[in-house]
């Protein structure tokens, strides 16, 4: 029986663990086989601790619970200490795969196909336990791999950004862990500089190692067996290599384990963004700064970028994350590919931001009027671009600025309803649309005029994205190439 990839080893459950936390099949299988071993009968057992055999049976069959004072008189019966009864790890290996397959026995997967259950006994040959068993493991496999579609991937981001616009996009306990992280390297004020982030990750037992060999799926490989993290040695990166190790440590901060769906994958590479940007910019001086912003009504990204010496689309994305709980302004945030395609989004403002029927922005095409389209015709690259735009949820002001990285040209957009442009540079601009998306009328339909002297008289050549036709990658974490890594981390272990 093969253990699940990835999976962090569990830690044995201590003594003073209550009866409500207890495995009742793990425990039954154990009182089984100690009473085995001590050449004892349910008889001899039940009589040494006062119980009926067939309550005895229940519980070494594990569909009973037994309390606190059944197990001590147990333990003293069979000769073992309650640590030992207690204890995580199965006795046999015939034992770890009767108590598999009684858990799948009782679980959802095994209901929903409708077949009779099988009896867990002595006289089960093992190698049936291990064909049975081996099914079901790879059944489960299967089942979620084909969870993982490209519709459910957008249907789990939905209900993601759902929650975050329900919170206001503002995680206190994400806050308070990287407080903490920082207050333990004695961090004070100013920018977080490459020697602060060292001393963060040897605060938390970690050595870093530049490499440049890291598995090409990846950006950090993280060695919990040896508390290393693996950075790339190039410089050529679209992520800021401090942003990139922060992450990292967030995982072990924030004890991730294995993600069990896409929707768990994508809570905890937000989590970690998320900690990654309270160390970058930590919450009292971004604060701070942005309260002086905002009394002067000089509010502007860039500077946040600039005071915290981050990227545009961390500024924009840390003050996504105070503004709601702390000035008071609702806002959206686009990141938009110069085709016009929406990579990433956030809304609490109310914006009508293109959707599909599961409730997903990204991959919808940003409407034509919008800020974070306009910006890739303006001629001034350098400073910051400003529009109002009136659509069927109201009038926004939005700011925009284009950046450029391997996958192309990417315009990162920060927007307010009108009534919160007060506190905010760029307020002056004439710059002015309409937009009546989702009409198609709007940006979709081409104009009566060019459609009335080109309609079935032009055949382009589409540029094809062959990733849309392509399924979700598998595994826990999605594209990622397990035997690369581990046999990366082999070769590095020495």
């Amino acid at each position: 029986m093969s253990p699940v990839s990835w999976n962090r080893e569990v830690p044995p459950p201590s003594s003073s663990a209550s009866t409500a936390e207890l495995d009742v099949i793990s425990l039954g299988r154990r009182v089984r086989y100690l009473r085995k071993q001590a050449g004892l009968t349910l008889d001899d057992v039940s009589a040494a601790v006062g119980t009926a055999p067939s309550q005895l049976s229940l519980i070494e069959n594990g569909k009973r619970e037994p309390k606190l004072g059944l197990l001590k008189q147990l333990a003293a019966a069979l000769n073992v200490g309650i640590d030992q009864l207690l204890g995580a790890e199965p006795p046999s290996r015939r034992a770890a795969l009767e108590i598999e397959l009684e858990r799948y026995q009782r679980g959802p997967l095994y209901e929903s196909l409708n077949l009779p259950k099988i009896r867990v006994s002595a006289r089960l040959p093992l190698d049936v336990l291990e064909s049975q068993v081996g099914l079901l493991q790879e059944l489960e496999r299967k089942l979620n791999e084909q969870i993982a579609t490209p519709e459910e991937a957008r249907r789990a981001n939905g209900e993601l950004r759902a929650m975050m616009r329900e919170r206001g996009n503002y995680f206190p306990e994400y806050e308070a862990e990287a407080q903490k992280v920082l207050k333990g390297v004695g961090y004070t004020s100013g920018p977080l500089s490459q020697h602060v982030i060292a001393d963060i990750a040897d605060h938390l037992g970690f050595t870093l190692h530049h490499v440049g060999d890291l598995p090409h799926s990846t950006r950090s490989v993280t060695d919990l067996k040896n508390h290393r993290i693996y950075l790339t040695q190039s410089q050529r990166q679209d992520h800021d290599p401090r942003s990139v190790l922060l992450q990292a440590l967030g995982h072990y901060v924030l004890g991730h384990e294995t993600p069990k769906s896409y929707g768990d994958f994508l809570a905890q590479r937000v989590a970690t963004n998320y900690f990654a940007a309270a160390l970058l910019l930590p919450e009292h001086a971004t604060l701070e700064f942005l309260q002086k912003a905002k009394a002067a009504k000089e509010i502007a990204v860039e500077d946040i970028r600039d005071a915290f010496a981050v990227s545009y689309e961390t500024a924009a994305h840390r003050f996504t994350n105070l503004a709601t709980k702390h000035l008071g302004i609702t806002t959206h945030f686009q990141k938009t590919h110069q085709s016009g395609i929406i990579y990433k989004a956030y809304e609490n403002d109310g914006v009508a931001f293109p959707q599909d029927h599961t409730g997903a922005i990204e991959g919808q095409p940003a409407c034509k009027a919008w800020t974070s389209r306009a910006v890739f015709d303006v001629p001034d690259k350098f400073s910051a671009y400003s529009q109002y735009t009136d659509t069927v949820s109201g009038t926004y002001w939005c700011t925009a600025r284009t950046e450029r990285s391997a996958a192309g040209e990417f315009s990162l957009s920060i927007g307010v309803p009108y009534q919160h442009v007060k506190w905010f540079r760029g307020r002056e601009t004439t710059a002015r649309a309409t937009s009546t998306c989702p009409d198609p009328n709007c940006c979709k339909r081409p104009p009566a005029s060019l459609a009335s002297s080109w309609a079935g008289n032009a055949w382009p050549s589409a540029r094809a994205h062959s990733h849309l036709l392509a399924a979700m990658p598998p595994g826990a974490f999605p594209g990622v190439d397990e035997t690369e890594v581990y046999a990366f981390l082999e070769a590095h272990s020495g």
